[in-house]
């Protein structure tokens, strides 16, 4: 009886080896990888942007020579610099009250190579940013919508009171704006509608 017992120990044993060689192979990287379970994605470093395609504006243009470096854009360092420094174009800079060395100094820190539309780019992007911060509970908590800012004019007074000033000869910031009184609201005004 124990003559049996050892060939279906063995036969056991090899078809739990045979069932379990293949998970512990796949748990190797370099199995992973040679089977194609496992990613390798481009450096990041490497990656260059190329400039679009255009239609050339002059027809009198001769073909690029292979292999040759193409002008409009230009080397892989100054395309850094220009992604660091975010510099784009040229701006004329005001000369009113300033020296040659002044201005030297300014086109040297890069002042002539400002967004003129620098202003509404931050905003956006802060905008985008409060957006972003706010979170979920945020959203439960302060589920309507805020109130305008500032006081709302009541548009029919103040033009009574501004024809009044300029008929009696007073000036036109004398006396007192009128307003809309927003009343407050109850707590649970609202919440049903």
């Amino acid at each position: 009886m124990t003559h049996t017992l050892v060939p279906t120990r063995k036969i056991t044993r090899t078809a739990l080896l045979a069932v379990l060689l293949p998970l512990v192979i796949s748990g190797c990287s370099e199995v992973k990888r040679s089977l194609g379970f496992e990613k390798s994605p481009p450096d990041e470093f490497q990656v260059v942007q190329r400039a679009p395609l255009s239609m050339p504006p002059d027809f009198k243009l001769r073909p690029p020579q292979p292999g040759a470096a193409r002008p409009q854009e230009g080397t892989t360092r100054e395309q850094a610099r220009q992604v660091i420094t975010g510099m784009r174009g040229t701006t004329p800079i005001s000369q009113a009250g300033r020296t040659s060395g002044d201005m030297v100094l300014l086109k040297r820190v890069g002042a002539d190579s400002i967004q003129p539309d620098i202003r509404i780019l931050v905003n956006k992007e802060a905008q985008a940013t409060a957006e972003a911060d706010k979170s979920f509970a945020d959203q439960i908590v302060f589920w309507r919508k805020p109130e305008p800012a500032g006081a709302a004019l009541d548009p029919t007074k103040e033009t009574q009171r501004l024809r009044e000033n300029q008929a009696l000869g007073k000036s036109l910031s004398e006396g007192e704006t009128p307003q809309i009184q927003r009343r407050k609201k109850a707590w649970l005004e609202g919440v049903f509608n």
